[in-house]
């Protein structure tokens, strides 16, 4: 099993979307499954070895669903067109979250709109030391493997309690702090991809471990 045979179970699945195609190729999406599974074991180990602070997550914990929620989501297909996974899960902090998909694929990390009392949190820990934050955002190779924070959806005037003229407003204005780096499918298919992600994830950590530090204040 490989990720070619991922990749092709994907293609297969978006062409076929419905319950009937996946009951029937359900040792298939197993099989894939299970390969993604052991690879991430395998992740997991090797991030525990390398990040003091890392909370060990199985590929069983880390693996989504490949369902999505029509409950909440009607218009939505029945199946996913990827496999997402999120490792060095802890409550109340921001995961590493790898998507491996046919239309996409990316790493993510940081807080996605976090609720207003994590946001709070953030915000001051911004106010309080913002340089030093700024200097993870700024520096050269965290900047070329994410390019800046995750354009989201930001305040048009200063947070409550913040002044406009606040030396680090174009931060606090946002109401996402989280950064992606797109991989390629060709990236995936190669030798060295675990590699890669150990290299992002290191890359990732100082802007991810400034965050848990701020909403577990």
């Amino acid at each position: 099993m490989s990720f070619k045979k991922m990749f092709q179970f994907l293609r297969e699945l978006d062409k076929n979307n419905h319950k009937e195609w996946m009951d029937e190729h359900r040792q298939e999406y197993h099989e894939v499954r299970d390969f993604y599974i052991q690879w991430l074991n395998e992740l997991d180990i090797k991030l525990a070895a390398i990040d003091p602070g890392y909370s060990p997550t199985t590929g069983k914990q880390a693996i989504n669903r490949i369902n999505n929620n029509l409950l909440f989501h009607p218009n939505k297909p029945v199946y996913k067109d990827h496999f997402g996974a999120g490792l060095d899960k802890e409550k109340g902090k921001g995961d590493f979250y790898i998507h491996i998909g046919i239309n996409e694929s990316f790493v993510t990390g940081g807080l996605y709109r976090p609720k207003k009392e994590m946001l709070d949190s953030i915000r001051a820990a911004i106010d309080y030391n913002g340089e030093e934050f700024k200097k993870i955002l700024n520096k050269r190779s965290f900047k070329e493997s994410f390019g800046g924070l995750m354009e989201e959806e930001k305040l048009k005037t200063a947070p409550k309690g913040f002044s406009k003229d606040h030396k680090h407003i174009d931060l606090l204005r946002n109401k996402t702090f989280a950064v992606m780096h797109s991989l390629t499918q060709k990236e995936i298919l190669e030798d060295d991809f675990q590699q890669k992600l150990i290299h992002i994830y290191k890359e990732m950590l100082p802007f991810r471990n400034y965050l848990n530090k701020a909403v577990s204040v």
